[in-house]
Parts: structure tokens; sequence; C-alpha cells
């Protein structure tokens, strides 16, 4: 399988061809399907990487999609969608339909996930496509519809509602092969047209009397919900690599607009508001690229609390993204909004992310899901239990990942958030650093726990519905994930960013002051220098060099 290493080079290759930005932006403009950008990820074998085994690595398969993300959402959310429509057979499948599927996958096949209906949108349980037994197999009929690659896919994974009077166990799931049906059995639905990632194929599919043999079933008959959460949890986790990718971009056109642009006699990197404001957007990319390491790490080392972390990861990332590349339109002025040159793709970044925020659940889906847990997760953070040491392997980012393990997905986390939890432990061997500002910022961090678990202690989930009030308690608990991401990737990767980013623990200072919510801090203009300084392809903290 290509590694991310490699595949950045192989598509500056192609700059000139199908990679080029303005031929990207051509069929954007378009609303036309990047074809040749999507054949050159498939010669690459790009959709290996997509079929999910005991040796995968998703935090390898996370920088895959940053690398192709940074050039071109559309591209990546296209090709990508292969991963997410394929994982209920990764999840649930019978290792024979893993093996048949992996290999079609392999092949370049895309794969769609069925899950959403027209008149439902993300109420699975109001589902109407359904399935009855027929023979020796099932018959399909119904309709699914904003579906990614729908009319492009091969292979479709179809929640179906079997049982007739619905509930948990009333839906199963189904892997449709399109080339084994009749033509009138799938028919597309018309293309969709979008506000961002407009040459994407989102339409849908109707199925009439479509007939697929038994063991298209995946699973057991009535768990296909209970497929889809535990789908979830690693298709939200994955999914955060689309928006470090657009956060690299956005930062490169800040970059350059600021390096090179003149306002009064001046550069205007060299102004004080200017520098404060890449600064800050510098600090929140690279939290959310902590929260992301975290995250998919604990796919392999805390799978049990990926129902927590998965939806902390979804909701935290693509929001904190969209939020800096406002702070970033407001440095480019009227850049951001023009589509055409002396614009410079801003525009179509920004509204190529916002989709990012609402698949595979919004940020209100995902923030519901983590408040139906808050109880428990209050409880635990008030006691401070965590599994140490799965929470020093996640952080860790030398040691290598241990096997992904689909049975040890879980609907729900008995051990909640061992790296919420066990942010004391993370505060004190901070604050052994002896560095006053960064001591003082710690502290910070560890009051702002304590007055939240305080709080969580009256929270009671209400039944038909959460108060908005809720939901902040839920942003509260995103920030505090992030800032022990922060910190425990700091304390057990001092050597892995550039010195740039370490040297007197410069971008740990900037991030815990944007989660503190610090308007200025000498660390934002220090860190905004490293992001003027940057030549590489993604401002990361992973890679050794800025």
């Amino acid at each position: 399988m290509i590694s991310a290493a490699a595949l950045e080079p192989l598509l500056a290759g192609h700059e000139s061809g199908a990679w080029a930005p303005e031929a990207l932006h051509a069929l954007d403009t378009g609303e036309e399907f990047p074809a040749d950008a999507v054949a050159v990820l498939d010669d690459a074998g790009l959709a290996a990487s997509y079929v999910l085994t005991p040796d995968s690595d998703l935090p390898a398969l996370v920088e895959l999609i940053r690398t192709v993300a940074r050039r071109d959402l559309t591209a990546a959310i296209a090709h990508g969608k292969t991963f997410l429509g394929s994982m209920p057979v990764w999840i649930a499948g019978t290792p024979e339909q893993a093996t048949r599927l992996a290999e079609r996958v392999r092949a370049g096949d895309p794969v769609c996930w069925g899950l959403t209906e027209r008149d439902h949108g993300s109420d699975l349980l109001a589902g109407e496509l359904a399935a009855v037994e027929e023979g020796d197999g099932w018959r399909l009929d119904g309709e699914k519809w904003l579906i990614n690659n729908a009319s492009r896919a091969r292979f479709g994974c179809v929640l179906a509602r079997t049982d007739p009077a619905g509930g948990a166990r009333g839906f199963s799931f189904f892997l449709v092969d399109r080339e084994q049906l009749p033509p009138h059995a799938w028919q597309v639905l018309p293309k969709v047209r979008t506000h961002g990632i407009r040459g994407a194929d989102i339409s849908g599919f109707a199925l009439h009397g479509a007939r697929v043999p038994a063991e298209a079933l995946i699973g057991a008959p009535g768990d296909g919900i209970g497929i889809v959460l535990k789908s979830l949890q690693l298709t939200r986790t994955a999914c955060v690599g689309l928006s470090l990718g657009a956060a690299d971009h956005a930062l490169r056109l800040a970059r350059d607009f600021t390096k090179e642009r003149e306002l009064y006699g001046r550069r205007l990197c060299d102004l004080p508001h200017v520098r404060r404001i890449l600064g800050r957007a510098a600090a929140a990319a690279l939290t959310a690229e902590a929260v992301s390491c975290l995250a998919t790490r604990s796919v392999h080392a805390l799978p049990g609390e990926l129902s927590v972390t998965s939806a902390i990861a979804k909701a935290y990332v693509p929001i904190t993204v969209q939020d800096t590349l406002g702070r970033l339109a407001e440095l480019l002025g009227v850049r951001s909004f023009l589509t055409s040159p002396p614009g410079g793709g801003f525009a179509k970044l920004e509204r190529d992310h916002r989709i990012c925020a609402i698949f595979d659940g919004s940020t209100v889906v995902n923030r519901t899901a983590l408040l139906t847990q808050m109880g428990r997760l209050g409880r635990l953070l008030r006691r401070g239990t965590a599994d140490a040491d799965a929470v020093r392997t996640a952080a860790d980012l030398t040691t290598l990942p241990a096997p992904i393990d689909p049975a040890r997905l879980t609907l729900t986390s008995a051990t909640g958030c061992s790296l919420v939890q066990g942010l004391p432990e993370a505060c004190e061997d901070v604050r052994a650093h002896g560095r006053p500002e960064l001591t003082a910022l710690a502290i910070a961090v560890l009051e702002s726990s304590r007055q939240l678990a305080a709080e969580l202690a009256d929270f009671i989930p209400v039944s038909g519905g959460l108060p908005s009030a809720a939901f902040t308690l839920a942003e509260r608990y995103e920030r505090l994930y992030a800032a022990s991401a922060c910190l425990r990737v700091f304390l057990h990767n001092p050597d892995r960013p550039a010195e740039a980013l370490t040297k007197d623990a410069l971008w740990l200072r900037a991030c815990l002051a944007h989660l503190l919510d610090l308007p200025d801090t000498p660390a934002y203009d220090e860190l905004a220098q490293a992001v003027l300084d940057w030549t590489g392809p993604g401002f990361t903290l992973l890679d050794g060099a800025v």
C-alpha cells in the first residue's frame, strides 16, 4: 500500500495535468466529476488502504486522506467514500464477504453507503427501504438519497427495514452488487446540486424488486443499527483527515498572501494584528491535529472508548477547522470571495469544507451522542479513573499501533474517556517542566476540568430532546479532550515536531492559550513566524519538519 510520503510527490507530479489547480477549479465550476484526478488515485493503489484488516494503520490512512484533501476536497471525499461505504463488511461481514469485497476494492471498484432517505435524513429508524425474504434470498425495494457515489459505485452497503415494525432490531445491512442486478432494479436518481464539492457524485438510487442472494446479508437480521453505530466509530474518526488537509491548504494560502501583500509600505505579515490572527489560526489547526492523533490511535489502543472519542473527533475537528477558515478569510479579505484570479482557491476550499461537519453525523448529532453518555463521563471525570497505559500507548507516536479488532468496539464506553479522565496527571507532568507560562496554562486547564466535572454532577439527559445549554457542556468536554491530547503529544513526543515548534514549548503554549480562549499571547506571534517560515506540504506536529 502507498504511504503519504510516496503519495505527496506523486500528486505533485500531476500538478500540470489532472491535479492542476486550474483544472480542478474548472471541473468545480462545471459541476463535473474529477474523473482524471480520481484515476490517478486509483493507479496509485490508494484504494487498498480502505480495506480494513488487523494490520491496518488508521493514523496512516488519515495521513493519506489529508495528503489528498490538501489539494482537493472534492476528489478526496469522492475517492475516500469507499472506505466509509465498505465499513459494515469490515465490521460485521463473514471472512468470505470481506475477502470478496477486498478484492474488488483493491481493483478500484467504488462502494457507496446507502443509509439516508429523502424524508428521514439522519433518523435511520424511520427508514422505509425494505428487504423481504424471498426464496433463498432477499428482495429490496425503496429509495436512498443524498448518497455519495450513488451512480458510480458498483457496490452499495444498504440499510434496509427487515421488520415492518422497525425499531432498533428492525433493520439489516445488505451488500448489493449492481452488476448482478438487471438494469431496472437499481435506478440512479438525478445528481443533486450542492454548495460545495460541486463535482462530487451526490445523488441517490431506487431499488425496484432488487433480488440479492442470502449471502448478501451482512451480520444477522436485525443487526443493522448496531453495525451502523460501530461503523461510524471508525468512519467518523477517519474523516478528520479531510479537515486537516483543508487546514494545510488554507494556512498555505494565508502564508503566501500575507508574505507577498503590502499595506501602507509594510508586508501584511509584519503587522501585529495579522500575525495574531495567523498564529491563532495555526494554533487551532494544531489542536485539531492533536485530537486527530489521539483519536485515530485510540482505534488501536482504546477501542472500547471509541463511542466517545469518535464523537468528540467528528464534532471538534471539522468545526474547529471551519472556524479557522473564517479567521483566515479575514486576512485574505476580498480574495477569500473571489473564484477567479487573483483569488487563490480559498472560496472553493471554504465551500467544500462545510460538508465535513455534516456527513457521518453532523456536529449536533455527534454532540448528542456524547451527551447520551455524559452522566457516566461526569462520574468518571470526578473519580479520575483512566487506563493510563493505553493512554501512553496512544500518545507515543513512535510506537507501532496495536492490531485493529472490531470485536472490541462497543456501543457505549464502560470506562468513559481515559484521555480526559487522566488530565490531572498530564497537567502535573507538564508543570514539572518548570516553565512558568506553561504551568499557568496547565493550572487553568485543570481548573476548567474541575469546574466541568462539578457541573456534570447535576446533568441528567432529558428524554425527547436536550436543552441548548447541554450542548455547551459537550463543547467544553471536547475542549478538555483537545487540551489533554496536546499535553500528551507534548509529554510523550518531545523531539517529534521541528525545533521551530518545540523551542520553549511554543506550540503547546499557543494551543492551550487557544483552547482557553485567550485573545492574545506572545505565543500567537511566535507561531505565526513558524507558519511564515514553513515550507513543507503540511503544517504538522507529526513528521519532525515544519
